[in-house]
């Protein structure tokens, strides 16, 4: 058994070469081998989001507070709230983050395969970010 205690694992500033705006990732676990799932608290500031982005065994994001987006590739912008849940397949292009004027937190949990756990991508522009 393996407690992590709150306040263990420091809060960390998104890199930018992925994200747009002002997002903030307060770790939550990465599981021990063979395990491969890692979370966090991932928290965007109104108007911040993710760059285009795939996870090689899909990724669930489950919605703690405020108002955010969520988009697939191909598909329209879709407002996510307090409770819901969203599951990106394996290999679906897709961004996440905060509406325009509402900041928004999601617990997100993916797995590693290959030592991988993220494919990113192109940033997600001011024109195709509006809904």
């Amino acid at each position: 058994m393996d407690i992590k205690r709150n306040g263990s694992r420091p809060s960390q500033k998104a890199p930018e070469d992925w994200f747009t705006g002002t997002v903030r990732v307060d770790p939550l676990f990465q599981a021990p081998d063979p395990a491969r799932a890692s979370g966090a608290y991932v928290t965007f500031e109104p108007g911040a989001r993710t760059a285009w982005h795939t996870h090689p065994l899909g990724q669930t994001l489950i919605v703690t507070a405020g108002l955010g987006w969520v988009q697939r590739e191909g598909g329209s912008v879709e407002e996510i709230r307090p409770g819901d849940v969203v599951w990106f397949p394996p290999g679906l292009k897709h961004w996440h983050g905060a509406s325009a004027t509402t900041a928004m937190t999601h617990i997100a949990i993916q797995e590693t395969l290959n030592g991988k756990n993220v494919e990113w991508m192109e940033k997600v522009g001011d024109e195709q970010y509006r809904k």
